[in-house]
């Protein structure tokens, strides 16, 4: 199965780091991390992102439109973007695909394949609010990194796997990154 995991430049990029290094090993995994992304890493965490910790993984550049990805011949099954600024919301609303990431997600669209926006904003305006409304109702699973009580969270790092494991749900992929529902 063929996963596409795409970083958009919203709070939260590690988030997105996090996720590929939780898919399962029996996956071709590819990764689209733009620009914004790469920066917003920098800021929060001091860090740039370090492409050998990545193992079994293909990126390509957020600009190359002929990247196979871009492509529903290519055969992506399940696309995540994790996080999902509100900037690519709007863009993938719209029909815009003037980079890999919003190009991946109109594929996604038209392909009828899994798409999930794990949508990183706070508090949401109406505009958002109507935009995550129109693509849930075609089936885009709109998954933003929500907090929950029961999964006995104490730490950053809970929390942060908590996000992760709840997409990795949303995809159907076994994890053991939180404590499930009782």
């Amino acid at each position: 199965m063929k996963v596409l995991v795409c970083i958009s430049g919203a709070s939260g990029v590690n988030l997105g780091i996090k996720l590929l290094l939780n898919l399962p090993n029996n996956l071709e995994i590819f990764a689209v991390i733009s620009q914004n992304a790469k920066d917003i890493l920098n800021i929060e965490n001091n860090s740039v992102l370090d492409k050998s910790k990545f193992k079994n993984i293909t990126f390509f550049d957020n600009k190359d439109l002929g990247a196979p990805v871009s492509s529903g011949s290519f055969g992506i099954s399940k696309t995540i973007i994790a996080p999902c600024s509100i900037n690519t919301l709007g863009k993938i609303t719209s029909g815009i695909s003037d980079n890999l990431i919003t190009r991946s997600a109109a594929v996604a669209i038209k392909e009828k394949k899994q798409l999930i926006l794990g949508v990183r904003e706070m508090p949401l305006s109406y505009i958002s609010l109507n935009q995550m409304a129109m693509l849930s109702s075609i089936g885009v699973m709109i998954a933003p990194p929500v907090y929950a009580n029961y999964s006995d969270i104490k730490s950053l790092d809970d929390l942060e796997n908590f996000f992760v494991g709840k997409w990795l749900d949303s995809l159907n992929f076994e994890h053991n990154l939180y404590k499930k529902w009782r």
